[in-house]
Parts: C-alpha cells; structure tokens; sequence
C-alpha cells in the first residue's frame, strides 16, 4: 500500500471540489482544472476531504491510487496558491522577448527559438534575461519550463544557456595548456 496514498487530501478554503465518476474538478480563484483517472481508483468526497483508494489489490490498482492521490492533490493546491518556476539566461547577446503570447529566445543561433505559450499559464519577462512561468497546474508548469530549457541548456564550462532557479549545475575546468 502506498504510504501516500492512504493520506485523505484536505480541500482547502478557496478550492471547490467535484466528483463524478472518475472525473474529478477542482476550481478556485486561480483556475478550473479537470481530470479524468483510471478505473482502477475509487475517488469519494468524505467530510471535505478527498479520499482515493484502490479499486482492488491488482499490482496496477496499487501503483493508481497513490499517483492518483498526488495528483488531486497538486490540483487542489494549484487552484488556490498556483505553481511558479523562474527561469534566468545567461550569456552575451542571450535574451528573451514575449511577443504577444509567443516565447522569443535569442540564445545565439542562427534563427530565434519561439515557444507557443499554452492556455492557462502566463510567462513574465524581466531584465530580458529573467523568465518566471506561473500556472495552476504543476505538469504544464514544469512542461513549459522544460521546453524553455531544452533549448539551451547550461553548458559546464563557461555557464552560458538557460538556467533554472534552484538547479544545480555542475561546472567543469577546461583544458589546461601544456
């Protein structure tokens, strides 16, 4: 059993929860976000908790329920205090412009990289070099992050490319002449 899992997720003052079926909205003062989850859950709304146990005690049941469980979780949070990740570039001529809802990076290429902007988070540009992506759901979140980063990661040796607040990046002496 999953340690997680048996844990009911407390629904928070500002969130509204519903449950039909599988289904499960949650709605709060920073958005609505719907998912639908396997059958192999149950999903009960008990004395303003969520409650997610396995439908039977099948290996995939099992593995369900506590990511099922994490899930609704990081939805109710979502909906009421929001996901945030920052973002920083670093690098001579390296820079970042929001042109409506398209992501234009100046990453020193031969051709800006544009990221499309999905619906639902908001990308904020400082400094030209500082990114902060904002969201209700930690999965597009990270996605976005993710995308923006693929694009340049930070290279060991002399620190250039997209950094992530928090992430450590392990720097490399270069080559030493003989």
């Amino acid at each position: 059993m999953s340690r997680i899992g048996k844990l009911p997720i407390p629904i928070l003052d500002k969130a509204k929860v519903a449950i039909d079926g599988q289904t499960v909205v949650v709605e709060g003062p920073k958005g609505k976000l719907e998912k639908t989850f396997d059958r192999s859950v149950n999903i009960e709304l008990v004395d303003n908790e969520v409650r997610v146990s396995p439908v039977d005690s099948s290996r995939h049941a099992r593995a369900m329920f506590g990511t099922a469980r994490s899930i609704i979780n990081n939805m109710v949070i979502g909906v009421v205090e929001g996901y945030k990740k920052q973002l920083e570039i670093k690098g001579v001529g390296f820079r970042a412009v929001l042109k409506g809802n398209v992501l234009d990076l100046s990453l020193g290429y031969s051709h800006p990289c544009e990221l499309a902007i999905p619906e639902g988070v908001t990308v904020t540009v400082a400094e030209n070099t500082k990114l902060t992506v904002e969201g209700a759901d930690k999965q597009v979140v990270g996605e976005v992050t993710a995308s923006i980063y693929a694009f340049y990661p930070a290279e060991p040796y002399k620190g250039k490319g997209v950094h992530i607040v928090g992430k450590y990046v392990r720097r490399k002496e270069g080559k030493k002449s003989a």
